[in-house]
């Protein structure tokens, strides 16, 4: 049985993985409408578990609200839940491997800054991007019936590929512009953090 999280944790937890992020994009990570987001955010700020940074439009957890947050992820996702996911998490950490080097590979031609005017070199980094998009989505889905709010990241990683293939060059790797690198990145910290795992000590960046 699929496990369903409060919208409210959705938006704490959603800011744990930004670390800085609007509104807009907590409620976008957390799968909520943004005056949701907004209200969620605001109950926060009275916990005192964030802060909202005026001059930049962006909103943070406080250390208080990090420790906060690690309670109550322990009881958004029990110990039982968390294990359902390991099926789907090696063949994750696998393809991460590959994608990281079809990234480098897109910021990089021949040692080079890839200025994006060689399309056939181009096009043969998102034919291989088209693999791992497609071999990334069955595991993402296998994640969304263990754990229904990773159930979003499917349909934000299509849309970051779809814009690509449009030409838009940042879609790929681009940075804090909701690319296809920004989402896999979310997800994986989503991951880590769910699952109580060590960045460093897995080795997996």
């Amino acid at each position: 049985m699929t496990h369903v999280s409060d919208p409210a944790f959705r938006s704490f937890h959603a800011l744990r993985i930004k670390g800085f992020a609007n509104v807009q994009t907590v409620a976008e990570v957390a799968d909520v409408s943004v005056d949701e987001a907004d209200d969620h955010l605001l109950r926060l700020q009275g916990q005192e578990h964030a802060l909202f940074r005026e001059a930049r439009d962006l909103w943070q957890l406080t250390p208080v609200g990090k420790e906060a947050h690690g309670h109550a992820l322990s009881v958004d996702v029990p110990t039982a839940v968390a294990d359902g996911l390991k099926p789907s998490y090696g063949p994750f950490l696998t393809l991460n491997e590959t994608f990281k080097v079809v990234c480098s590979d897109w910021q990089l031609r021949h040692g080079q800054v890839n200025d994006h005017e060689d399309e056939s070199y181009d096009e043969s980094v998102r034919v291989r991007l088209k693999t791992i998009h497609q071999q990334a989505l069955p595991i993402v889905e296998a994640m969304g019936h263990v754990l229904h709010r990773l159930s979003p990241y499917g349909l934000r990683l299509e849309g970051a590929h779809q814009r690509l293939l449009s030409g838009n060059v940042k879609m790929l790797t681009g940075v804090l512009c909701n690319s296809y690198h920004d989402i896999w990145m979310e997800l994986h910290e989503d991951l880590l953090l769910t699952q109580r795992l060590n960045r460093g000590a897995e080795g997996s960046y």
